[in-house]
């Protein structure tokens, strides 16, 4: 070892002084990341999530005022193809929709229909479609509401054996209220 150099005083080996040129990485750091500790601002987030659930990754149909389009899966146990049909469901035909030729089934049950995976489109005409989203997303739940509406004020009208009501209930006024079915699109 030369007399000139000492243990430790090898210039490759001193801190080199660029935090001061380019700035600390802790500071640079933080002003990447948000109060809540995420590198995302709020509305980024929620644009992501927003992205993240639409359902974009499926061609979206023309839209037609007489028609309802949706996709069906050929695999949902729950939700088979041929209920759907029995309710009013049709499959479209590649014929019915011009440009669609990438999409057509060539063989089995449903050929020359549209499909995009195990996904088949289906439509189903735009008043049936209306009146099965009232009686799923409207009267059905305002059945629900009147039971629970008839349960509430079956205990407010129960009594202790001193002739005293027992339980206050608020807010079961609302319940079934009657209001114009909405436009479900």
């Amino acid at each position: 070892m030369s007399e000139n150099k000492v243990m430790g005083s090898d210039e490759r080996l001193k801190k080199s002084a660029a935090s001061n040129v380019r700035g600390d990485r802790d500071e640079a750091d933080a002003s990447r990341t948000e109060q809540d500790g995420t590198a995302l601002t709020r509305e980024e987030r929620l644009a992501m999530i927003r992205s993240e659930w639409a359902q974009d990754v499926l061609p979206q149909p023309p839209v037609d005022p007489d028609w309802h389009y949706c996709w069906l899966s050929t695999t949902n146990s729950t939700d088979p193809i041929y209920k759907r049909m029995q309710k009013g469901y049709e499959p479209v035909k590649v014929s019915e929709i011009p440009g669609w030729t990438q999409y057509k089934v060539g063989q089995g049950e449903f050929e020359g229909c549209i499909a995009c995976n195990e996904m088949l489109l289906f439509k189903i005409p735009e008043d049936l479609y209306q009146e099965i989203m009232k009686i799923f997303h409207y009267d059905r739940p305002l059945e629900e509401e009147e039971i629970l509406k008839a349960n509430a004020a079956e205990k407010i009208s129960t009594q202790d054996s001193d002739g005293r009501k027992l339980g206050q209930m608020d807010g079961f006024e609302n319940l079934a209220r009657k209001v114009r079915p909405p436009q479900f699109s």
